[in-house]
């Protein structure tokens, strides 16, 4: 039985259904661009279930939110694991997807990205300052770090500390086993593949995984760590109005 997620809508106009990471949601995924995607299309987001699940359930569960919102057909964007969720949800629900945005991606993970996702998962058990210390050198790009004063560094790492989702730890679980590499090759609509090039959580090769295995995707580049939405939303925003346009 498909769980439906409790939504966020906002906007009018074509169908756009949001698909957010692991430890984040709507808002902490996608905050910087709602009001303005939200002037040209009907967004549908919700937040991941607190409880188990797999990639099938997720998608089938966005899909519900969705449909329950009166939106029927839609462009789907993915962010992090948000992008194996937007696959799952184009290849079982083929009839109502017009479009992919597929962000800061993977198909699966390799090696480094395991070792990563273990690492996360581990930490989740303890200390949550040391956890959001290892987010912070994971997730966010060397030139942005930089440019942080201390005083910066320190409030970021103490508000990460404080805003780990519930879920999290399931939702790192699905992320570790995901594999939607089977899957590409049948997807038959307009594809964009955002690539974080300066990402060390998701590094640009998985992109390019993507890009190659969907017949007729586009990939493009944004100079940015994983937290795309923090580090470079003006240029998202950007290369997503192109894919929707």
């Amino acid at each position: 039985m498909t769980e439906h997620f409790a939504p966020l809508v906002a906007g009018q106009g074509p169908g756009l259904l949001l698909a957010h990471g692991a430890g984040g949601g709507v808002t902490a995924n996608f905050g910087p661009l709602l009001d303005d995607l939200a002037r040209t299309h009907t967004v549908v987001g919700a937040d991941y279930p607190v409880e188990g699940g797999t990639l099938d359930e997720l998608a089938d569960g966005l899909v519900a939110a969705a449909v329950d919102a009166g939106v029927g057909k839609f462009t789907v964007l993915g962010y992090s694991l948000g992008t194996a969720v937007a696959v799952r949800v184009a290849t079982r629900y083929p009839e109502r997807v017009t479009g992919l945005v597929l962000t800061a991606g993977f198909a699966r993970p390799d090696a480094r990205m395991e070792l990563a996702l273990d690492l996360w998962a581990e930490l989740l058990k303890g200390d949550r300052t040391l956890l959001a210390k290892y987010l912070t050198l994971t997730v966010v790009s060397e030139p942005f770090l930089a440019a942080l004063t201390p005083e910066q560094l320190t409030a970021a790492v103490a508000g990460l500390a404080e805003s780990v989702p519930a879920g999290t730890a399931y939702q790192v679980e699905l992320a570790r086993n995901a594999d939607t590499r089977a899957e590409l090759a049948s997807i038959a609509v307009p594809t964009l593949v955002i690539a974080t090039t300066l990402d060390s959580l998701v590094p640009p090769r998985h992109s390019q995984e993507l890009a190659d295995g969907i017949p007729g995707a586009e990939l493009v580049e944004i100079a940015s760590g994983h937290g795309i939405g923090e580090e470079a939303p003006e240029a998202w925003l950007t290369a997503i109005r192109k894919a929707l346009r």
